[in-house]
């Protein structure tokens, strides 16, 4: 079952054209020209019940204006979007009450009241029944560690505190899909894996559908099986994590050290015939590159393992942000593929 469907959608905007200089002024006053600016551009994809999906794209790609257009704040001003069943802005209100939104950088808690009761007031906008509504509070207080904050007004919490109050702000009413916009920005790394980990048991218990627009790529990683990348409107990549970065990751670095000094000379002579590079700097440690495409990882550990004494080793990925650049800079996916591919 689909949980989010979009088809052909497309948002533009009209700018207006501001002229130079006191003249130009004054002529706007009394006629005002305007550009036509697409944020989002003719994008087609669907998200079945239950998956968590990653959706990125640099500033101004159109990530905030599709979440908008999803949660039906905006109007498309084409094509088709059904989100659980419902076209969002045309059945808002009944829409509502099966989403939950978190926007980063906006508050939907009253700033100078406790937590508690921005609680208590949303039970009332969303019609949660009291019964409920306890049974819900006491699984997000537990699972947040909320306990100390929730008679405290939302102006004096911590960042850490109020994005952990926000997430359960939007889950008070048990949505079945949840849209979050940048829900990590600005915390610090324990705080991130907290939330990262309560995402991963809610989806998991409820199957809650999870749209994620982060810049930060480890949320990704830790999150989402699948990604749809997004830059100037369109859409560039759209499939499995993994796959990105089996099919763009350039290789991997296998770091070894060993029990007893090694020479390049030796190293070189285990992987004779194999396309890898070597780089020592250390007797007792060295770095070999393997490119995805030459060699296989298990068969250059085995040659070394099998002829020297190793004390530890580990295998180092591409970066997953080191891939995404280089796809924004070729424009798509399949561009980014054959340029590696060549």
């Amino acid at each position: 079952m689909l949980a989010i469907e979009v088809e052909n959608l497309r948002k533009e905007f009209r700018v207006q054209q501001n002229r130079e200089g006191l003249k130009g002024a004054f002529r706007d006053l009394f006629k005002r020209r305007y550009n036509h600016v697409t944020a989002v551009e003719n994008i087609n994809f669907q998200i079945p019940k239950g998956e968590i999906c990653g959706y990125i794209g640099e500033n101004g790609a159109g990530k905030s204006t599709t979440i908008k257009m999803l949660t039906g704040i905006l109007v498309p001003t084409s094509g088709k979007v059904v989100v659980n069943g419902y076209v969002p802005f045309q059945e808002r209100e009944k829409y509502v009450k099966e989403i939950g939104v978190v926007f980063g950088q906006r508050s939907q808690l009253w700033w100078d009241i406790a937590v508690i009761e921005s609680f208590q007031l949303l039970r009332k906008v969303y019609r949660v029944p009291e019964q409920d509504f306890k049974k819900r509070m006491d699984e997000l207080v537990e699972r947040l560690h909320l306990q100390e904050v929730l008679h405290r007004p939302v102006r004096k919490l911590s960042l850490g505190q109020r994005m952990r109050c926000e997430l359960a702000a939007s889950l008070l009413h048990n949505p079945s899909i949840v849209f979050l916009d940048e829900p990590t920005i600005g915390l610090d790394i324990v705080v991130k894996t907290e939330i990262r980990q309560f995402l991963k048991e809610m989806n998991k218990k409820y199957e809650t559908t999870i749209l994620l627009t982060t810049h930060d790529l480890q949320d990704i990683e830790a999150l989402c099986s699948r990604v749809v990348m997004l830059d100037e409107g369109k859409i560039i990549y759209d499939g499995d994590l993994e796959q990105l970065k089996q099919r763009w990751g350039k290789g991997k670095e296998i770091v070894f050290h060993f029990a007893e000094a090694v020479n390049m000379q030796t190293l070189q002579q285990l992987t004779q015939g194999m396309e890898v590079k070597w780089q020592q700097d250390h007797p007792y440690e060295a770095k070999v590159w393997v490119p995805f495409e030459q060699e296989n990882v298990s068969e250059v550990m085995r040659s070394v393992v099998s002829e020297l004494n190793i004390n530890d080793m580990k295998i180092i990925e591409t970066n997953t942000d080191d891939i995404v650049r280089e796809i924004y800079k070729s424009g798509s996916a399949e561009t980014a593929g054959e340029n590696h591919h060549a």
